[in-house]
């Protein structure tokens, strides 16, 4: 995947990464409306029934939460900004991953598809290959095949020559494999690592909170709301950072074994194919 085709997927996963960033939390605060003054008397004799007092309204009025991640953001210290920018690295990381196996493996399939249309109608491999996109996966199976058959001599020469054209072909499926693994192993240090990271985070957030209750020797809510809440964001994006990654790797893991499938049951024929009379 070239570099220029990269940048739509770093750009997405910018995009999605830094979405929690832009979300402003809001709080719903009541404010108590004094009750309706009693209506006035009629003038007939008898007396009117005493009427209960009216249903305060409430009027919603939205505020600024001053404990969330804009508040984490902006009075955080060292060690909170650190790790916030490390879980948005994670998170940036995985979703570009993400959006860069998946536009490869839906090329690969359709290169498969091309491949079962074109290459095996072809009257010779050689012809197969030339239908083949340049570039392509199975291109550059079959071009290792035929490779293969091409230069059996040397040392080569005394190895069997269904042997060698296998271990070429296979050697060829497996650097496709390779390929498409790429990216994986991050995905799977990102599922397994970013709640340990968010969960020092909130280690840190506790830990300053109990600093501030000891500096100002007497408990206090407000004292330590800003840094508990700051814990709380920090295990919130560690888990928020995790479960894309996880789902992401169990279903590219997936994908990939489908892909790979069509791969290696391209290369089982074109190996009866190379070792047959007609090349």
């Amino acid at each position: 995947m070239s570099v220029l085709n990269r940048i739509p997927a770093l750009l997405a996963a910018v995009v999605i990464a830094a979405a929690p960033l832009a979300v402003t939390v809001v709080a719903v605060q009541p404010a108590a409306v004094s009750a309706q003054a009693p209506a006035e008397a009629p003038k007939a004799e008898a007396p009117a029934a005493p009427k209960g007092p009216a249903a305060p309204v409430i009027e919603k009025k939205e505020v600024e939460n001053p404990y969330g991640l804009m508040h984490t953001i902006q009075h955080g210290d060292v060690v909170a900004k650190v790790v916030l920018a490390l879980l948005l690295i994670m998170s940036m990381g995985s979703w570009y991953i993400l959006v860069v196996k998946l536009f490869e493996q839906s090329r690969l399939m359709k290169e498969a598809k091309a491949a079962g249309d074109s290459f095996w109608s072809a009257g010779t491999v050689q012809q197969g290959i030339a239908t083949l996109k340049e570039g392509s996966a199975f291109r550059f199976i079959a071009e290792s095949g035929v490779q293969a058959t091409q230069h059996h001599g040397g040392l080569m020469g005394d190895v069997n020559m269904n042997d060698w054209v296998t271990m070429s072909v296979q050697r060829a499926s497996e650097n496709v494999g390779n390929r498409m693994q790429d990216g994986l192993a991050f995905l799977a240090t990102v599922g397994s690592t970013s709640p340990f990271v968010g969960l020092f985070g909130t280690v840190w957030g506790i830990l300053n909170a109990l600093t501030a209750i000891g500096v100002a020797g007497q408990f206090s809510i407000d004292k330590v709301a800003g840094p508990v809440g700051e814990a709380l964001v920090m295990t919130a994006l560690g888990l928020a950072v995790a479960v894309p990654a996880v789902l992401s790797y169990n279903w590219l893991i997936r994908r990939n074994k489908v892909a790979m499938e069509k791969v290696k049951a391209f290369s089982a024929d074109l190996h009866s194919v190379l070792m047959s009379a007609k090349k």
